[in-house]
């Protein structure tokens, strides 16, 4: 793998997607052996640069480089049930990598656009869907303040790591479902996950690193909101 890509740097569409290409390698996560994504290993050095080199490049953490296991359990019951999508649109929040909206373009959802704050986040789904021969829509902004009218289905993964950010996205869900929206919430039993208003769907061992986790292997769950 070529040197890592020196920041700062003018954030060029370019640039974004020649930063991703050189920091990362293609792999298949874990759990997904049927996906390719643009993903951080053991070897890159992108998540431990310093706090200060992030800071100094006014870069956000790299969280679209991995493949955390709340998405990919949300990824891998779609592509295990792929009736959930098929021929419905649907909304990646949170996005990341993608990968849960790239599944759900692979299970035969109708449309698929995955949206988050950060535009690194924003090119690596574009990457990523073209090395898995999907389309999937991307929209950088506020990932609870969007506003598509035509979404049947809302997945989620990883989202409840920080207390004021899951209460708000969770809050924005909530509301989505009293809509009559489908909303699937991934988690490997993050500290703020909702503890009402949940129905389990799915539940799978997910492969990690101790790098990013606190163990080889998180227990991670999907669920379903129900009516409160």
């Amino acid at each position: 793998m070529a040197d890592p890509v020196a920041v700062p740097f003018a954030r060029t569409p370019a640039e974004l997607v020649a930063f991703i290409e050189r920091n990362t390698v293609v792999a298949a996560p874990s759990l997904l052996p049927e996906m390719r994504l643009y993903l951080a290993t053991e070897v890159t050095p992108l998540w431990h640069a310093s706090e200060k080199l992030m800071q100094d490049a006014h870069l956000p953490p790299p969280f679209w480089a991995f493949a955390w296991p709340g998405g990919q359990a949300v990824a891998r019951h779609l592509l295990d049930n792929p009736g959930m999508v098929r021929g419905r649109s649907v909304l990646d929040l949170g996005a990341g990598s993608g990968l849960v909206g790239i599944a759900a373009a692979m299970a035969g959802a109708r449309s698929a656009v995955a949206v988050d704050e950060d535009a690194f986040a924003c090119a690596a789904v574009g990457l990523n869907a073209g090395l898995n021969g999907v389309t999937v829509r991307t929209a950088q902004r506020d990932v609870a303040a969007l506003d598509e009218p035509e979404i049947e289905v809302i997945v989620a993964g990883d989202v409840c790591y920080e207390k004021a950010g899951a209460e708000r996205i969770v809050r924005w869900l909530r509301q989505r479902r009293a809509a009559g929206i489908e909303v699937l919430l991934g988690d490997p039993g993050r500290a703020y996950v909702p503890t009402t208003g949940l129905e389990l769907v799915a539940e799978y061992a997910v492969p990690t690193s101790t790098e990013l986790e606190s163990g080889i292997v998180r227990d991670t769950r999907v669920w379903r909101l129900t009516d409160v």
